[in-house]
């Protein structure tokens, strides 16, 4: 999978390698602060309808914990996560694949690599394709680029 480059301001966009775990995480990397971006996806997940039910602050527990584990390697400047779900799309997806829960709550991450200062990243798991899933797929793709756009 790609990623999109995104300069503040600059309205070119250029592929480079997603920043992601594996073939199944859609990312974009933003050129901005990270509270902005954080923020931005925040953002694009309201003015979508939707409530977050969680926001998790996976990079503060990394840091709060490094010592507790013996870690010697500073991962992440920042890191969260936001969790939320659709009724209408989750409904639809369930209704075609009860098994499909298993991907509710949808998931849109954010981090800043501490190797890499002033780059963050935005992106989310993507669903197998195929069917009601593809909405899912569109849908969160959608919010991680409107995250990222704004800049």
């Amino acid at each position: 999978m790609k990623g999109f480059v995104f300069g503040a301001g600059l309205a070119a966009l250029a592929a480079l390698p997603a920043q992601a775990a594996g073939d199944d995480v859609f990312t974009v990397v933003a050129e901005v602060p990270f509270a902005d971006a954080a923020q931005g996806v925040n953002d694009a997940i309201v003015n979508e309808g939707f409530k977050i039910d969680y926001h998790g602050f996976i990079g503060d527990m990394l840091k709060r914990t490094a010592g507790d584990v013996g870690a010697t390697r500073e991962l992440y400047t920042d890191a969260e996560f936001f969790t939320f779900c659709s009724a209408v799309v989750s409904r639809e997806v369930m209704e075609a694949e009860i098994g499909d829960i298993a991907y509710c709550p949808y998931v849109v991450f954010v981090y800043e690599d501490a190797a890499t200062p002033g780059k963050v990243t935005i992106g989310h798991r993507t669903l197998p394709e195929g069917g009601a899933r593809d909405q899912v797929n569109e849908l969160l793709g959608e919010i991680v680029r409107t995250a990222a756009d704004g800049f």
